[in-house]
């Protein structure tokens, strides 16, 4: 699904024009980038959780001429699905 797709999908549920709902749904996600940019975490019950996770320095090797290389320290946004997400999409696999 797309942006495009997903504000088709709101407007029809909410009965809202889908310009108004690309409005809401882009100042949403600017909101949700900055809030991490800046190393705040963004909950919503149900749904998940997105924050800003450091990486630490380490070292890497080139594929083509093996040479070990150093991969310098990072930050990287994460997000963890909630409860509620994770049993929409079938919860645990039970093993047989």
């Amino acid at each position: 699904m797309r942006k495009a797709d997903l504000v088709a999908a709101v407007a029809a549920k909410t009965k809202m024009t889908q310009s108004a709902v690309d409005s809401v749904l882009t100042a949403a996600l600017d909101t949700i980038m900055d809030s991490v940019a800046a190393g705040d975490k963004v909950t919503f019950t149900g749904f998940g959780s997105f924050e800003k996770r450091t990486r630490a320095a380490r070292q890497g090797r080139n594929p083509q001429t093996g040479e070990v290389i150093e991969i310098a320290a990072s930050n990287a946004p994460a997000f963890t699905p909630g409860k509620a997400f994770k049993d929409a999409c079938g919860g645990p696999q039970q093993q047989s």
